[in-house]
């Protein structure tokens, strides 16, 4: 069955990679290009007449073994065939039809030329190795810098011609309340004159204020087009040592606007580092809830770039932490200072710096010893008194009651190491459900000390083979959301009929497994990423998995980040709907890894006995 060409565009520009292509390279491949129905009847004949070719399935069920890999499922919108033509060998094509459906047939030559654009390329490359086809991970410490120039120059820069007096110049400067103006010639920059020109030019020298401007002008002075960022701003003006840098359309080269270095500080003032400057000023309680209540709405303006979603946990969790530490100043304010060494410890989403807008406090209290009932009172009231603060900066109460006000999480040093081991001697299932979100812990204030002879103790402690092989029969109890042929499984009780819990099915999982391999090679470091970056090389895991599962891991996080600020939400809930098409496909290699991981992790820990 042979379809109309316009049927072919249509489904290649719905199909990613292939809708990055401009439409006369996918007109080009359609009008080579055919869709066939595949049934049981005729699949050996339409695989035969369409050898080397790629396969892309519309609709139907079908299960594909190729060049010596695995048995796949395949549905709507998978891939077939494109290990052969990637690697010029005739491998043997087995196909079950499981539900007929119709697949488009693209020729070795026309795909081989698809090939040439790099996003095309990389997405099959990757497929073929069964990594996450993903864009490259950028680190973007200061959200602010990648802001495009015409975002923050909204008024037209003052300009005069080269031929007026260097008095009109300075007169207009001050009337405008401005520091430089434009030289401009038929509306192109010929130079500029800046207040440290009539100071250094003028002044100093007692030049004459009836001269023509052009006089004291710098010629030709450095500039930068609309569309670069405050970062190129920045660079270029620091390495010309200039404090003014006119800002011009990248077309018509007429001038736009005027960056200075005072703009650009207003701009460091929204930079959420300052936005933790001002969390660690406050005074009281009032001032710190008013300056938390800004870090959404800094997220929700700045975090635009991939990258950007990278950092936005860690920044969240450090604030965080600050906010505990500015709380305990509080109290002992008030109180006077602790009875004993404590350690205000972390755990889960904090503890890892992952934490997001809906993320819920997850606390404890490590204390030196044993408290009397006085000791015990003072660090009652601090736990009680910092818990609740931190709910009124935003930072809600846990309902699991993980929280340092609980009478259970304020325990002794001893009595913690008493309670690890006793996680060992009887890892059941009930039991590690419980625990398992201390194993993410980090010391955000008072004396760290503690902690850390209490990561001494738990190192081995925790390499024991059974408590090892639990976690990882544990960690593959959860599934991800595939159904068998590859389809999303969504969300049951959900307004939105396309959603899939990303936390719960896909990230948690990956911050169990990567958990278990921490723990067995003693690593104490708590954040996900850090604990993939010191796994070595002879942990059992591969460095090409340890770096497929790092990317798959930030690719998932940024998807959760851009839900929640663009819906304006803080569930973990993602809409397949607002996926692009290489993002579903991206979707689906990500959940496929996190399986092979599971099955890994259990056959490595326990025998593979799930």
């Amino acid at each position: 069955m042979t379809a109309v060409p316009q049927q072919v565009t249509d489904f290649l520009r719905q199909s990613g990679p292939f809708d990055s292509l401009d439409s006369e390279q996918i007109n080009d491949i359609a009008r080579h290009s055919h869709i066939i129905y595949l049934a049981a009847e005729n699949q050996d004949e339409m695989l035969t007449s369409h050898k080397n070719s790629l396969f892309l399935i519309q609709s139907g069920q079908f299960s594909v073994k190729d060049c010596d890999g695995a048995l796949k499922h395949l549905s709507d919108g998978d891939y077939f065939g494109y290990a052969a033509l990637l690697d010029k060998v005739t491998y043997k094509l087995d196909v079950t039809v499981d539900s007929p459906g119709l697949v488009l047939c693209m020729p070795k030559e026309w795909f081989d030329k698809a090939m040439s654009h790099p996003k095309i390329s990389q997405f099959f490359n990757a497929a073929k190795d069964d990594v996450l086809q993903h864009d490259a991970v950028t680190d973007s410490n200061s959200m602010w810098l990648h802001k495009p120039l015409y975002e923050v120059t909204d008024t037209m820069p003052i300009t005069v011609a080269q031929t007026d007096s260097i008095q009109s110049a300075g007169a207009l400067m001050s009337e405008k309340r401005i520091s430089s103006v434009l030289i401009i010639e038929e509306n192109e920059l010929i130079g500029i004159v800046t207040d440290r020109d009539l100071r250094n030019r003028v002044v100093a020298v007692g030049k004459d204020m009836q001269l023509p401007v052009n006089q004291i002008m710098t010629k030709k002075p450095a500039y930068l087009t609309k569309n670069k960022t405050l970062f190129d701003a920045v660079s270029l003006m620091n390495e010309k040592s200039i404090n003014h840098l006119p800002v011009l359309d990248e077309i018509t080269n007429a001038p736009v606007g005027m960056i200075t270095a005072t703009d650009i500080f207003k701009q460091q003032r929204n930079n959420v580092l300052f936005v933790i400057s001002d969390i660690s000023k406050a005074n009281n309680l009032y001032e710190l809830t008013r300056c938390s209540w800004q870090l959404p709405h800094y997220f929700a303006s700045s975090a635009k770039r991939p990258g950007d979603f990278d950092i936005v946990g860690k920044v969240l969790s450090q604030a965080t932490d600050v906010m505990t530490r500015k709380l305990i100043t509080f109290f002992q304010q008030q109180h006077g200072q602790a009875p004993m060494p404590y350690c205000w410890l972390v755990y889960g989403s904090q503890a890892r710096e992952d934490q997001t807008m809906g993320s819920d406090q997850d606390n404890a209290l490590l204390l030196a010893e044993e408290p009397n009932n006085e000791q015990a009172s003072y660090f009652k009231e601090m736990a009680e008194y910092v818990c609740s603060g931190l709910g009124k900066c935003g930072i809600k109460l846990c309902d699991g009651n993980i929280m340092a006000s609980n009478p259970k999480l304020r325990m002794s040093l001893n009595a913690a190491i008493e309670q690890s081991k006793s996680w060992v001697r009887q890892p059941t299932p009930e039991a590690m459900l419980s625990f398992n979100i201390f194993l993410d812990a980090r010391a955000a204030a008072g004396d760290s000390t503690l902690f850390v002879r209490l990561q001494n103790e738990r190192k081995t402690l925790f390499q024991q083979s059974l408590f090892l092989a639990a976690l990882a029969r544990q960690a593959n109890e959860g599934s991800v959301p595939l159904s068998m042929f590859q389809k999303f499984v969504f969300a049951k009780d959900q307004k939105v009929k396309d959603s899939i819990d990303l936390k719960h099915t896909a990230i948690a999982i990956i911050n169990n497994l990567v958990r278990i391999h921490a723990l067995a090679n003693a690593i104490t470091i708590p954040s996900t990423v850090g604990r993939l970056n010191a796994l070595p090389t002879n942990c059992g895991v591969s460095t090409e998995d340890i770096k497929n599962l790092r990317d798959i891991w930030l690719f998932l996080n940024r998807l959760r980040w851009r839900h929640q600020l663009n819906n304006k939400v803080q569930d973990n809930f993602i809409r397949v709907s607002d996926l692009s098409s290489i993002e579903k496909h991206q979707l689906k290699a990500a959940f496929q890894a996190i399986h092979r991981a599971q099955q890994a992790a259990v056959l490595k820990y326990s025998g593979g006995i799930g």
